[in-house]
C-alpha cells in the first residue's frame, strides 16, 4: 500500500535520501564498506559484530538480527519512534545541506579507515583545559568523568576530551571537531540510585554538575550521545522511579522528549529551565551564572558553532592534531 501524499516533501522524493547520509547524521558510520553495501552495528540496539546491512545500489537497509528492513522513511520512524509525517518533516530539513542524488557518502578512499584509539590518561594537555572553560565547564568536574584520548585517524594524530560509553567507545571533543570511536553507545553512568538525569550530549551533563557535584548521591547518569539510542534509553528508565529529562530545546530533542513521557510516567521534562536557550550547556555559556545551583533546587531538582569531524566531511587543517599542537 502506498503513503498517502504529505504536504511538502513527498514520500516518492523522501525514499531517494541516502540511508548512509541519514545514519551518518544519527552518528553512525559503517564497519566495513564496498561499492555494493555497507554494514553498521545495529542502530537499535546493542551489539559487536555488524549485523546491519545497507544495500547502496537499492537504498535499502535490512537488520539481520531481527529480521526487519526498509527504506529510509522506514528507519527514521523506527529510530524515532515517529509518524511518517514527522518522518518526512526531518528529511526534509535537510534538504539544503544534503542532495537527493543516490550516491555514496563515502568516498572509495574513506570506506576503510578508522579511529584507533593510542593512549588514554588523565586529562592535563592546557588547549584541551582551555576549551573547557569557554564551554564554561569547571575542569574538576571533567576531571571526574573524562580522559584525554589520543587516535589516530587517516594518518594524522589527534587529541580529545573523550567521554567513554558503555561499550567500551568514545565520544570525543575538542574545539574543532566532535567525533566518536566504535562501538558508539549510550554512557550509563550508575551512582546506585533510583533517580535519573538524561542529557543528549556530555557537555549538557557537565553544565548540571558545575557546582552540584552532590547530585551524584541522587541520581544516576545517562548520556544518550545520540537520540538514536531512545529505545535503549527505554529499557534503561524502566528501572528507574524518578526521570529527569534535559533533552535539546529544538525539533528532535522535543520529539524525543515527547516520546520519552509517552514511555514512562515517571519523566519530567526540564528543557524550561534553559527557555531560549538549544541545551543546558549553551545557556551556562551566555551566562555561567545560569547554571544549575540554588535556582535548580527551587524547582526540586535536587532534594536537574559545531563542527562534524564525519568521515565524509571536509577537516580543518587548524585541528588539534600532532601536527600543529605540541603534546
Amino acid at each position: 500500500m502506498k503513503r498517502k501524499r504529505t504536504k511538502g516533501l513527498s514520500c516518492e522524493r523522501a525514499r531517494a535520501f541516502p540511508i548512509e547520509k541519514a545514519l551518518a547524521k544519527l552518528g553512525h558510520f559503517p564497519t566495513r564498506s564496498n561499492e555494493k553495501e555497507a554494514w553498521f552495528l545495529s542502530p537499535f540496539r546493542s551489539e559487536t559484530q555488524a549485523s546491519f546491512k545497507v544495500s547502496k545500489k537499492l537504498n535499502r537497509w535490512y537488520d539481520h538480527g531481527v529480521g526487519k528492513g526498509g527504506n529510509v522513511i522506514d528507519l527514521i520512524c523506527e529510530i524515532n519512534k515517529c509518524p511518517v509525517k514527522e518522518a518526512l518533516q526531518i528529511i526534509e530539513q535537510d534538504q539544503t545541506s544534503f542532495s537527493f542524488q543516490q550516491q555514496p557518502i563515502f568516498r572509495k578512499e574513506e570506506s576503510g579507515p578508522k579511529i584507533a584509539i593510542t593512549k588514554i590518561r588523565e586529562l592535563t594537555h592546557f588547549a584541551l583545559k582551555d576549551y573547557l572553560k569557554s564551554r564554561n565547564i569547571e575542569l574538576k568536574t571533567a576531571l571526574k568523568y573524562c580522559k584525554e584520548v589520543h587516535y589516530r585517524f587517516k594518518g594524522k594524530s589527534y587529541f580529545a576530551i573523550g567521554l567513554k560509553n558503555s561499550s567500551g567507545g568514545w565520544e570525543l571533543r575538542n574545539r574543532y571537531y566532535k567525533n566518536s570511536s566504535s562501538p558508539k553507545d549510550i554512557t550509563h553512568i550508575k551512582n546506585g540510585n533510583t533517580k535519573l538525569i538524561i542529557t543528549e550530549g556530555m557537555f549538557d551533563l557537565f553544565s548540571i554538575l558545575n557546582g552540584n557535584e552532590n547530585l551524584e548521591l541522587e541520581y544516576d547518569f545517562l548520556v544518550l550521545n545520540s537520540i538514536a539510542f531512545v529505545q535503549k534509553a527505554m529499557k534503561i528508565m524502566d528501572g528507574y522511579t524518578g526521570i529527569e529529562l534535559y533533552l535539546d530545546n529544538d525539533e528532535n530533542g522535543k520529539r524525543t522528549t515527547r516520546n520519552l513521557i509517552k514511555y514512562s510516567k515517571n519523566c519530567k521534562d526540564r528543557s524550561g529551565l534553559y527557555i531560549g536557550f538549544k541545551d543546558m550547556n549553551e545557556m551556562l555559556m551566555d551566562n555561567p551564572k545560569k547554571g544549575l545551583g540554588q535556582e535548580t533546587q527551587d524547582v526540586s531538582l535536587l532534594p536537574q558553532r559545531q563542527t562534524c569531524f564525519a568521515h565524509g566531511g571536509s577537516q580543518k587543517e587548524e585541528c588539534l592534531s600532532a601536527k600543529n599542537i605540541t603534546h
